[in-house]
């Protein structure tokens, strides 16, 4: 990505399949944690709560089945041009603003029976952090 070209599958799987593993270890310790991804893909997310077992099935997830890890995935959602500005305005990050139009077309926004919420970029950052606190807290998902 430092280099323009955008990731595909094959260069993203084991990066979540080490996620996967950081978040199974939290959970076997009974500890919660927090991770900040670009799970772009319905697939990825799936390899995220599974692991590597999520790729050998490849079914498609059925609602009502529960993934390894209990995950709540957390959408920003907003217009490419917020997005945009803030990628403008980052220093010293890896991924150059010009990928951004890659990502919006390789993101599928999570949908049932996924564990997830949709919060507005557009908010402030103490609103969106509220919001996701407030899901967290409450055991809230949204499932639009």
């Amino acid at each position: 990505m430092a280099e323009g070209i955008p990731l595909n599958d094959e260069d993203r799987i084991p990066w979540l399949c080490a996620l996967h593993d950081i978040l199974k270890r939290e959970d076997s310790s009974k500890q919660d944690a927090v991770m900040a991804c670009s799970a772009l893909k319905k697939m990825y997310r799936r390899v995220l709560g599974s692991g590597a077992s999520a790729i050998e099935s490849n079914q498609p997830e059925l609602p009502g089945e529960n993934p390894a890890l209990k995950i709540l995935f957390v959408h920003l959602d907003g217009p490419m041009d917020i997005i945009a500005g803030r990628l403008g305005k980052r220093r010293g990050h890896f991924m150059p603003p010009e990928l951004l139009k890659s990502q919006f077309n390789t993101l599928e926004p999570p949908s049932a029976p996924e564990n997830f919420i949709t919060v507005s970029l557009e908010k402030s950052l103490s609103e969106i952090v509220l919001e996701i606190e407030s899901a967290i807290l409450h055991g809230e998902a949204l499932q639009e």
